[in-house]
């Protein structure tokens, strides 16, 4: 699955605005979660619509971006596109049916297009909703009206004296309230602690999450060669490019140079949003290809994707035990066991041909290049790879019982790896296993 650009307005920029928040409590609803490739659709074409790219919602990008099909793709014959997409107004239909309040927000894409519009739905009050007519008060003939105590009042002096002090009394009152309220909800409110996430989310330090540079992936499947940090920083590609033609070396560089990054991606930093202590003060994302070496000696860091997509990993390669490596040649991907353990094998390795789709994914868990902060690294073998240690990472019921299984005597985590293996449904992450752990000390 191909990943989306990111623009000078990016990907991540949108995840505040309402209409994709809207475009994911759909996906993460139970219409949706059974229906991994329709919320891939979705989420693309409303990525694509709220970012004004119109120019990529055709049949064939579609195909290509979101199904995996190759750049031969014919809808004349493969009718996936079309089938997927009244699957998915069906879909929709029934979500804002099932799910239809006051001012909400319908998606709908009309048949014979790929743009997604965002309707407000405004119900209109049923008759036992609408407001009575005010009563009028009818004085019988005769019969002189009361005169209220403000009537009474008929020096301006005083009335006015009068309202400033009931004015000030109704402002003491609210205040005595409000301080009452809050101190009792500070006094109350549970303090949160996670054995992890305590140490990469802290009072007064930033935490940054790098997002992947897909378009390298693009870039090594057409050399079938890897970068290394250094060309990555100096963008100097040429002994990747040596040996193929200029037309061929403009292709493969103007690929490079787009910025791509992966769902997967946009879903983990989705997730750190959600957690329950986290504000939007301590978290901060960057893209890969924007980060300065300096950010990664300060505060803490979270890298994300395969290593062909974050030569930033290579970094870290002598603090880990389970180093990763691509293949171009031979499209396999290895993670190297350094010291292997009884029952353990020095290399674990899945390949693009295996019928099984096996994936790998390392989440390692060490400190920063300063050693005063904290680095977390999730990186897959490929992006259901990915999406499989992310799986792991944000279940509590799965990652708890392995922190509880490594802590130290006092109660910490040290710093530890994980290796996970998992299998790859029509692109997604299958159920995930741990073949193998190291604790540093």
């Amino acid at each position: 699955m191909l990943l989306n650009e990111l623009s000078p307005q990016t990907t991540l920029d949108i995840t505040e605005d309402e209409r994709w928040l809207t475009t994911q409590r759909i996906v993460d609803s139970q219409h949706f979660c059974k229906s991994p490739r329709l919320s891939r659709l979705l989420l693309f074409l409303a990525e694509q619509t709220l970012l004004d790219r119109t120019d990529l919602l055709t049949e064939s990008n579609i195909a290509i971006m979101v199904f995996d099909r190759d750049a031969q793709f014919n809808p004349g014959v493969d009718t996936i596109v079309r089938s997927h997409m009244v699957r998915l107004r069906q879909k929709l239909d029934q979500y804002a049916a099932e799910n239809q309040t006051a001012s909400s927000l319908r998606l709908v894409v009309p048949k014979g297009e790929y743009l997604v519009r965002f309707e407000r739905m405004i119900r209109s009050l049923p008759e036992s909703y609408a407001l009575p007519r005010p009563e009028v008060d009818v004085v019988p003939p005769g019969v002189e009206r009361p005169v209220s105590p403000m009537q009474n009042r008929s020096n301006p002096l005083t009335l006015m004296c009068w309202l400033l002090g009931v004015a000030i009394l109704i402002l003491l009152a609210a205040l005595l309230i409000v301080l009452n309220r809050s101190t009792r909800r500070a006094a109350d409110a549970p303090v949160i602690t996670h054995p992890l996430w305590s140490r990469l989310f802290q009072p007064h330090r930033r935490t940054t999450f790098i997002a992947a540079d897909s378009g390298l992936v693009l870039l090594h499947r057409m050399t079938k060669k890897e970068t290394t940090l250094a060309e990555y920083l100096k963008r100097d590609f040429s002994q990747e490019t040596r040996g193929l033609t200029p037309e061929r070396t403009d292709e493969v560089l103007n690929m490079a140079d787009r910025r791509y990054t992966s769902f997967v991606d946009l879903n983990i930093y989705r997730r750190l949003q959600q957690l329950p202590f986290m504000t939007a003060d301590k978290l901060e994302v960057k893209y890969a290809r924007d980060i300065q070496m300096d950010e990664l000696k300060q505060g803490n860091i979270i890298l994300s994707g395969a290593r062909g997509a974050n030569p930033w990993l290579e970094l870290y390669d002598p603090e880990l035990n389970f180093v990763g490596k691509n293949d171009g040649v031979h499209h396999a991907y290895s993670f190297m066991n350094r010291h292997p353990q009884a029952g353990e094998t020095p290399v674990f390795s899945v390949s693009e041909a295996d019928p099984q789709q096996h994936t790998l994914g390392v989440l390692a868990f060490l400190p920063n290049l300063d050693g005063d902060g904290n680095a977390l690294i999730v990186e897959g073998n490929s992006m259901a790879g990915t999406e499989a240690i992310s799986d792991f990472l944000f279940d509590d019921d799965a990652l708890l019982p392995f922190l509880s299984k490594i802590k130290k005597p006092d109660g910490t985590v040290p710093h530890f790896e994980v290796l996970i293996e998992s299998h790859s449904v029509n692109g997604s992450a299958g159920p995930f296993h741990i073949l193998a752990y190291r604790t540093h000390p």
